[in-house]
């Protein structure tokens, strides 16, 4: 299986991963919010801010989507990079917090490697397109 395939799938499985779960954090917090490793569930109006962390996650998966199908591999790579800071900010939020260790390390710990991995394969695949020159316009004669 070639490069470019491997990049593909773990992109697509990410993209379905982080637009899933977004969605149950919109849909259904209270029963999608133990899952994210926090010791206790927010009081008060607090749970609407667990589905503007869904919507977070769906515009994140969104992105990565668009990316993936109009063919932008490059772009996909470096914001793949950048967007893995969201998950190891929800993984440092929890161990800050006072969460399961095991879901910040077992959860958003290995969404961000399994996405920086993912970006830094795709970057290594498209370096290449990335490093080579441009043909020169032919110059009228």
């Amino acid at each position: 299986m070639s490069l470019k395939k491997i990049n593909t799938v773990l992109a697509t499985a990410l993209v379905l991963f982080i637009l899933w779960f977004g969605t149950e954090f919109i849909l259904s917090p209270e029963t999608t919010a133990p899952g994210f490793g926090l010791p206790s569930w927010p009081s008060g109006d607090g749970d609407g801010f667990l589905i503007v962390k869904g919507i977070r996650d769906v515009v994140l998966a969104l992105v990565l989507g668009i990316l993936l199908v109009t063919g932008h591999r490059r772009a996909l790579g470096w914001v793949l990079l950048v967007e893995a800071l969201a998950a190891y900010g929800d993984m440092a939020t929890v161990l800050a917090h006072h969460g399961s260790v095991a879901t910040a390390l077992g959860v958003h710990c290995l969404t961000a490697t399994l996405m920086v991995a993912n970006g830094l394969l795709i970057m290594r695949e498209t370096r290449k397109v990335a490093a080579a020159p441009a043909t020169p316009a032919p110059q009228p004669a």
